[in-house]
């Protein structure tokens, strides 16, 4: 059996081959209890280099991802209203035209502005502004309408009695509620 001092790091030479160092170090490593305990802790703290780069990596990328996301949201808010203006554009060269002809009859204005109120219409549907618009005999709805007053009516009560002025929905939402006069309980 062959002496554990004879094969340490320090007595091996340059004539050792690799394989004989490695094995003097593991023969040396387990027989030294510090020794094993140095090159876990040397292991370790690898590991928490690494585990410490990691972890920044991963910030740095959630920070460039919420920058990214507020840019996107700011953007989003800044030109929201680019396509709804896109398409009243028509709307304004309409009534710019109509405005710039001289000498128009009665029947030429309200032409005029009867195309003008089609493409103003066409273009808030496009947008998804529809209208609110009940007709008399529907009840009414909280969400929808706003009763302006109530009057008596032979119909069931909280119906829809005149429609005072349009509301507008845009996406499923209310712009403006309809105005409407509603029956009163019996």
């Amino acid at each position: 059996m062959s002496d554990p001092q004879s094969h340490t790091p320090e007595s091996a030479t340059a004539s050792d081959s690799p394989e004989a160092l490695e094995a003097a170090v593991a023969a040396q490593a387990s027989t030294d209890p510090l020794a094993d305990a140095q090159a876990e802790l040397v292991n370790l703290k690898a590991q928490n280099a690494d585990l410490a780069d990691q972890y920044l990596r991963a910030q740095a990328d959630v920070q460039n991802a919420r920058r990214r996301a507020d840019d996107e949201i700011t953007k989003a808010r800044k030109f929201a209203v680019e396509g709804f203006a896109d398409s009243l554009l028509p709307v304004l060269d309409s009534l710019e035209a109509g405005l710039a002809i001289p000498n128009v009859t009665i029947e030429q204005i309200r032409e005029g502005a009867e195309a003008t109120l089609r493409q103003l219409k066409s273009a808030l549907e496009r947008n998804k502004v529809v209208d609110i618009n009940p007709v008399a005999g529907t009840k009414f709805d909280p969400h929808h309408h706003q009763a302006i007053s109530v009057v008596p009516a032979e119909q069931e009560a909280n119906t829809v009695v005149t429609v005072l002025q349009k509301g507008y929905l845009i996406a499923d939402r209310v712009l403006r509620p309809a105005l409407v006069t509603v029956t009163a309980p019996k």
